[in-house]
C-alpha cells in the first residue's frame, strides 16, 4: 500500500476515534449534567422615601450539579405602571454556588415623579404594577443555557406618614401673651424605615393664626414607628384674640396645622385639624 493512502487512513481511523471519543464525552455530560433551575422569589422595597425608591427583584438559582457555574449574560427590561425605567442587573462572570441556591438580585430606582404627574396621587396607592422581562444565560459545560426572566406583580407604595397633635401644655401665661408646648406624633406606616426632613406649616388656635411650626429634620423613622416632637410657641394676645380667650380659660379648642412634611426631596401637603385639651 503507497505510504500517501496509509497516512490518510491512519488519519481517518483517528479521526473516527476523536469524533466517536467526542460523543461519548458529549453523551456523559448530557447525562451526569443536571439542569438548574431559576425561580422568582420576592419585590422588595429598599432606600425608599416618598420622592423615590429601589425595588429590588430577587431571583433564586438552584444548582444541583457539584461544578460552580458563571452568570453570561442579562438581557432585561423593567416596567413600572406601563413605563419602562432604567434597571441594573448582576454582573456577567458571577459565580453560582455548587450544589447551592444563589440570589440573584435586580435593582431598579423607580423615581414617582417619573410614574404619574401627581406624586402624592401615586403615593396614595397601595401597591404599584411592575413587568419584568428577558432572558438570563448561564454558562455550563453544555454551553449557555437562557433562562427567561418573565414577571408580572406589585410592590408596596410608600405611605405618608401619619402626624397627629397630642395635648397642648401652656408652660407660661401673661396678660399680652402665653408660651404653649404643641406635641406632635409621627408614625411611619409603613414596615421599612422612611426619611423625614421635617415638618413646616402655619398654626390656628380657635380659629386665629398664631405662628408657624417646624419640626427641623426628624431624620429616619423606624418601620411602623412613631417619632414624638415637642413644638414651643409664643403666641401674642393681641393679634390672637379668639386664641387669648380659649387659653386664659383653658379647656378645649380647635388646632388646625396647614404646611408640608418633606421626606428626602419630595413635599406633600399636611393638613391636621383637632380638638385638643389645653393644660398647665
Amino acid at each position: 500500500m503507497p505510504m500517501k493512502k496509509r497516512a490518510f487512513l491512519v488519519l481517518f481511523a483517528l479521526s473516527l476515534t476523536t469524533l466517536a471519543g467526542c460523543a461519548t464525552l458529549q453523551s456523559l455530560l448530557n447525562g451526569a449534567f443536571k439542569k438548574p433551575t431559576l425561580k422568582f422569589k420576592t419585590a422588595r422595597l429598599a432606600n425608599a422615601s416618598l420622592s423615590d425608591a429601589t425595588v429590588d427583584l430577587v431571583y433564586e438559582l438552584d444548582n444541583p450539579n457539584a461544578l460552580g457555574l458563571k452568570l453570561a449574560s442579562v438581557d432585561y427590561a423593567f416596567f413600572v405602571e406601563g413605563k419602562q425605567l432604567v434597571a441594573g442587573t448582576p454582573k456577567s462572570g458571577v459565580n453560582l454556588k455548587a450544589n447551592g441556591k444563589s440570589q440573584l438580585v435586580f435593582p431598579a430606582n423607580v423615581k414617582f415623579a417619573d410614574i404619574a404627574p401627581v406624586v402624592t396621587t401615586f403615593l396614595n396607592k397601595d401597591a404599584a404594577a411592575f413587568k419584568a422581562q428577558g432572558t438570563l444565560g448561564i454558562q455550563t459545560p453544555l454551553g449557555v443555557l437562557k433562562f427567561p426572566l418573565e414577571k408580572e406583580g406589585t410592590f408596596p407604595v410608600p405611605k405618608i406618614p401619619q402626624v397627629q397633635f397630642q395635648s397642648p401644655r401652656i408652660t407660661n401665661i401673661t396678660l399680652s401673651g402665653a408660651t404653649v408646648e404643641f406635641p406632635l406624633a409621627i408614625t411611619n406606616r409603613n414596615a421599612f424605615p422612611l426619611p423625614v426632613a421635617g415638618i413646616t406649616g402655619a398654626l390656628k388656635v380657635a380659629g386665629a393664626n398664631v405662628g408657624n411650626l417646624s419640626t427641623g429634620n426628624l431624620g429616619m423613622l423606624d418601620g411602623s414607628g412613631t417619632k414624638q416632637v415637642t413644638l414651643p410657641l409664643t403666641i401674642n394676645f393681641a393679634s390672637a384674640a379668639s386664641a387669648a380667650m380659649a387659653l386664659r380659660s383653658g379647656g378645649n379648642a380647635q388646632v388646625s396645622l396647614t404646611g408640608n412634611l418633606t421626606s428626602d426631596a419630595q413635599s406633600v401637603p399636611l393638613n391636621l385639624s383637632q380638638l385638643l385639651n389645653f393644660t398647665k
